[in-house]
């Protein structure tokens, strides 16, 4: 099984980590990723330019078929603007033909006949519950985990097809097969705050406060992400408002890459793991 991997542009550089543990988690389920020289998923000039944020979606997955590969991401945000661009490209010809008369100077085409999976789908539907779990040698047992969606993956619905907006199962499912268990939190489903940080910053962080005290009431001790921005949210961000003695500091958030690679027993450092205080947590 083979991914053209699809980083997007925050992971290399704020969140390697995410890289690294992705990396290691599939190597150990036998998922070849494959590195192509994408570019930018097109999402931040979205709303300036529509045209040119598809185009640039479309060339990233005609690259991908270029190659023969359909496309894993882990970043939402990316999963999300692949995604819509792929859902128009469907539906309206002329905005393909657009799109491929531009694509055409590269010698690329985009056709819908390439896929785009998140890293959630391809463990879930792909690799399977029952084929994980013969590769967990490390059980995380009695680690309860508060699994964290993120927007882009739920919503819209009809265009990302990732599961159910309102009440979906995949996130939790995955954690359980790691040996922790998935706690109810009401709020799970909201907003980090992290779109609007450096916008709007009071209200960043106060959507942030509500999440991280909710999942701490409702018995969790580890918030698991599987998204940059959320990832990025409830931990670079929030340290850099240490200051800020009503933010809850007692949950931390974890990548579920890097929760399910100590599951197989892989190596921290493989996984980019520097947190002692994550460690002690997993290791009771």
């Amino acid at each position: 099984m083979k991914y053209a991997f699809f980083a997007g542009c925050k992971i290399p550089y704020y969140l390697p980590s995410y890289g690294t543990s992705t990396r290691a988690v599939c190597k150990a389920l036998d998922i070849d990723l494959i590195d192509l020289e994408f570019n930018c998923c097109g999402y931040p000039v979205r709303h300036q330019n529509e045209t040119a944020a598809i185009f640039s979606a479309a060339r990233n997955m005609a690259l991908a078929r270029k190659n023969d590969c359909h496309i894993m991401t882990v970043c939402q945000c990316c999963y999300g603007q692949l995604k819509y661009a792929a859902y128009w490209l469907t539906r309206d010809p002329e905005l393909r033909k657009e799109i491929n008369a531009l694509l055409a100077t590269e010698k690329l085409c985009w056709t819908e006949d390439v896929q785009v999976a998140h890293f959630l789908s391809v463990l879930y539907r792909d690799i399977g519950g029952s084929n994980i779990r013969t590769l967990v040698k490390k059980p995380l047992e009695g680690l309860k985990v508060a699994a964290h969606y993120g927007c882009h993956a739920l919503r819209p619905s009809h265009v990302v097809r990732f599961d159910n907006p309102m009440a979906p199962t995949i996130f939790e499912e995955l954690v359980a097969l790691t040996g922790a268990q998935p706690v109810d939190w009401p709020k799970r489903l909201e907003c980090c705050g992290n779109p609007l940080w450096e916008k709007n910053n009071r209200l960043s962080l106060h959507l942030m406060k509500k999440k991280l005290a909710d999942a701490a009431d409702s018995g969790a001790q580890i918030i698991g992400t599987a998204c940059t921005y959320c990832q990025i949210q409830f931990d670079a961000i929030r340290r850099t408002v240490s200051e800020d003695a009503s933010i809850n500091r007692t949950i931390t958030a974890v990548l579920y890459s890097q929760m399910l690679g100590l599951s197989f027993g892989l190596e921290r450092n493989d996984l980019g793991l520097t947190n002692d205080a994550i460690m002690n947590m997993i290791n009771g």
